[in-house]
């Protein structure tokens, strides 16, 4: 059970890792302050959902949550979707205007996710908006007061990217006042009790299913790519394939590609920490070992998609990127 104070949201959401309780613990200490948080983490390790938790456990919980994926937005919208527009500002301008995602965020949270897409010249705006806490609508207008709580996200080195000069240094600085870092999956030490959350969360009330032993044994070996989004993806899939008065999730309920992957993966443990309650990270050569399963997994699900990376990339619940990411690194 969590050990944190309370039952708040981000207690809720703590079963029992010491990193992830670790960082949810400082974000707690800087919630009524004006202090910007940065959550650094792998994609798919539950970012968005760690940000969610903060927003609803702060005395900002009663406003907007508003999430902005910097990747996701074409370049062509972002500037207008985020600061908004005056009414006929640019042709395909929405007549009446916009308010823009800044200023929905007023009073409330606003989380920039993948940030270190975001282009360099929205960059320099993001950053007046962040010193002078005023919005100034694309197409003229009165700039606008706001305020509101900054969380950001990604899974880039940002220090590599200012260096490279595709991140301002200057807002780096901004929107560093706490970095936090979430473990990936395969680092938890709570994989058990998280998977029991995960199922109690699928079930929507209902009892939900327990794991075959063995089964987990090899779900909690997996290196798994994708993280929390990828595991989830599995385990809704494998609750929608229980026959009815199946309580018991086994190889029979996983989808054929994923049943061959956990069947082909070594006996020996390539998950050291799991089930060592706060288990420092092992040494830098494991941890590359087991960044090479984790692309030979990418390199399997592409392969059996054809080359077709945007349907691995459905498959292992992350994005094109990070496939992309994976099929370039050195090694293999």
């Amino acid at each position: 059970p969590p050990s944190t104070p309370g039952a708040d949201a981000l207690a809720r959401l703590d079963t029992g890792d010491a990193r992830w309780r670790s960082a949810a613990d400082k974000a707690r200490k800087v919630l009524n302050k004006p202090i910007s948080l940065l959550v650094l983490g792998e994609s798919g390790v539950g970012k968005e959902l760690f940000a969610k938790a903060v927003h609803r456990s702060g005395p900002r919980a009663v406003h907007a949550f508003v999430a902005i994926n910097c990747a996701a937005m074409p370049e062509s919208l972002i500037e207008s979707e985020l600061f908004g527009h005056a009414p006929g500002a640019f042709t395909g301008a929405r007549r009446q205007g916009n308010l823009g995602l800044l200023r929905e965020a007023h009073l409330g949270t606003l989380f920039l996710d993948e940030i270190g897409d975001m282009p360099l010249a929205l960059q320099t705006r993001l950053l007046r908006v962040l010193q002078e806490r005023q919005v100034a609508p694309l197409g003229g207008g009165q700039p606008v007061a706001v305020d509101f709580a900054l969380i950001c996200a990604t899974h880039q080195p940002l220090k590599t990217l200012v260096a490279q000069g595709r991140f301002r240094e200057d807002l780096y600085y901004r929107i560093n006042g706490l970095v936090l870092e979430l473990p990936a999956l395969r680092e938890r030490t709570d994989f058990a009790a998280l998977t029991q959350r995960l199922l109690l969360d699928l079930a929507e009330g209902a009892a939900p299913p327990t794991v075959d032993p063995a089964l987990l044994d090899a779900f909690t070996r997996h290196p798994w790519p994708g993280n929390t989004r990828q595991y989830l993806n599995a385990l809704r899939t494998a609750c929608a394939l229980l026959e009815p008065g199946d309580t018991v999730l086994s190889w029979q309920h996983l989808s054929d590609d994923l049943r061959a992957e956990l069947q082909n993966l070594p006996h020996a443990t390539s998950h050291p920490t799991h089930g060592l309650p706060n288990a420092p990270l092992q040494a830098p050569v494991q941890a590359q070992s087991l960044k090479d399963v984790s692309r030979t997994v990418v390199l399997q699900a592409v392969e059996s998609c054809r080359g077709n990376v945007a349907q691995a990339a459905r498959q292992l619940g992350i994005s094109r990127q990070t496939v992309y990411r994976k099929l370039q690194a050195p090694g293999g």
